[in-house]
């Protein structure tokens, strides 16, 4: 099979995987950003225990791929020896203050201007902009110079990657890693499955349900399509699943330098969710058009975009591509993003409550800090 054929069987796999993505989502309203605002906001775990659900599929088939031998998990990103420490905890910050600040994350912006939403189309505009900006442009300079310097070089440590079975097995000096990573494995994936279906509430909530299947096991179908279809001797595509906020960027620079691009299964997904949610949309009779309500909302808009743009990059990746694809390789620096987007976006959450009470800036942070940290002493309804 020459390069040609390699290169185009796989964008259209992704494509046509990107488009059921698309079309889950728009359909069962699988949204991470509205799962921290049901829990923060009204109590409701129902949609956090469907993005768990993903989580804890996307492991296990994930590990259970590497076992076959089919994957060489080894090749992932995620699992770099040099750990971004920094970049995790400042760009998972920064990535949960936009995702609020723009009503959804890069996945469910990309579904919202399937479904005609201007605003995410808005969004989805700057987010990719600044994405590119922060891999190739003005701000790689920041990226570089500030971030990547207080990288943590594992190799130095005896760790080839950042593993959480490698990192276990260092500390304690056991030898079988094989054996701790599907331990790490039964517990991480398997335990979030028990706990998605552990409430009553959420074993009779189908969309829930189907989301977390369907984008748990997309997650290794991503995997599947670039480590074996995309495989070649010579140039292999690269190996890699879904995320949405580098391929952001990378798709507004395919679609301005066409002629000299080679589309790749990043740009090819980032299509595939849209033209899935369009259709969905569509074929549901929920097509409509929705713009700015007014001045603040379009700011609101446009400083989330460029938050998740730089936060996104920084972190390796949004609530998919590190929250699901990035934790599906059992990589610690995933478990840091997930854990500081979660953190930060709720804490935003509930900083715009306290707003709404004309309460200033400070004291909002003040009392939103306390009711995250000490949530029995806190005030708080």
């Amino acid at each position: 099979m020459n390069e040609w054929e390699v290169v185009h069987r796989v964008a259209a796999l992704s494509f046509g995987i990107g488009a059921l993505f698309g079309a889950v989502a728009y359909k069962t309203n699988f949204c991470t950003m509205g799962a921290i605002s049901d829990w923060v906001n009204i109590g409701s775990k129902d949609r956090l225990r469907a993005w768990f659900l993903a989580i804890g599929i996307a492991i296990l088939a994930t590990q259970g791929l590497q076992a076959s031998g089919k994957i060489d998990m080894s090749q992932a990103i995620y699992l770099s020896p040099n750990l971004g420490w920094l970049g995790h905890l400042v760009g998972g910050l920064l990535f949960g203050i936009g995702m609020t600040l723009a009503s959804g994350c890069g996945q469910r912006t990309l579904v919202r201007v399937g479904g005609g939403n201007l605003k995410s189309l808005v969004v989805f505009l700057l987010l990719g902009l600044t994405a590119y900006m922060t891999m190739r442009g003005l701000l790689a300079l920041v990226r570089v110079n500030v971030f990547e310097t207080t990288n943590i070089g594992l190799a130095a440590s005896g760790m080839p990657d950042q593993g959480i079975g490698t990192m276990i097995a260092a500390v304690t000096g056991i030898e079988n890693v094989k054996a701790i990573n599907w331990a790490t494995t039964i517990v991480l994936g398997g335990g979030m499955v028990v706990f998605a279906f552990a409430a009553r509430s959420f074993r009779h909530s189908f969309d829930n349900i189907l989301a977390g299947i369907v984008i748990g096991l997309l997650i290794p179908a991503g995997w599947y399509v670039t480590g074996v279809v995309g495989f070649d001797d010579f140039d292999p595509v690269r190996f890699e699943s879904f995320t949405f906020v580098a391929p952001s960027g990378e798709s507004l620079m395919y679609l301005l330098t066409f002629t000299g691009s080679t589309i790749g299964f990043g740009v090819a997904a980032v299509g595939g969710v849209i033209a899935g949610a369009f259709i969905y949309s569509m074929a549901s009779g929920n097509f409509r058009v929705e713009t700015f309500t007014d001045k603040s909302d379009m700011l609101r808009h446009i400083a989330g975009g460029i938050a998740m743009g730089f936060g996104g990059v920084l972190a390796l990746g949004c609530t998919i591509g590190q929250g699901v694809t990035g934790m599906s390789t059992l990589a610690i620096g995933s478990l840091l993003t997930l854990d500081s987007i979660i953190f930060c976006s709720a804490l935003t959450m509930k900083m715009d409550y306290y707003r709404l009470d004309d309460m200033g800036f400070a004291a909002a942070f003040r009392q939103a800090l306390t009711d995250m940290l000490l949530p029995h002493r806190s005030g708080a309804g």
